[in-house]
């Protein structure tokens, strides 16, 4: 059974360009605008994983994490090189809340929040 996770930002527009310059994202498909002309959803592929994107909404209970004080979920994104992730999402606006490290369970991690208030576990093999 497919699961395809949804992030609900303000403007899924900035959002898609964001995961698409620093997680090397490819958009593959864009709902129509809504009457705010803000697409409803815009599909991305990630090495074979589907990531979507939406608009914060509250009247569909649609809510974005500075709509609740934060996101109470974490994204992990496994990569080869976990520290050029976390580099390129910095320097796309991402915060660093946890640096990234050898960490004593046996790999390489960190966690990031990027621009939009999603928390991402970025980790990889041990260095």
């Amino acid at each position: 059974m497919p699961m395809f996770p949804r992030l609900i930002v303000p403007d899924p527009d900035q959002a898609s360009a964001f995961y698409q310059e620093f997680l090397g994202a490819e958009e593959v498909f864009r709902a129509p605008p809504l009457d705010d002309g803000r697409p409803s959803v815009i599909d991305h592929r990630i090495e074979g994983t589907t990531l979507r994107v939406s608009p914060a909404v509250k009247e569909w209970g649609w809510l974005a994490p500075s709509d609740i004080g934060g996101s109470p979920v974490l994204i992990e994104l496994e990569a080869d090189d976990p520290d050029a992730v976390g580099e390129r999402m910095s320097a796309g606006g991402a915060e660093v809340i946890v640096p990234i490290e050898n960490r004593p369970y046996g790999k390489r991690s960190g966690r990031i929040r990027d621009p939009f208030g999603h928390l991402w576990i970025l980790t990889g093999e041990l260095r």
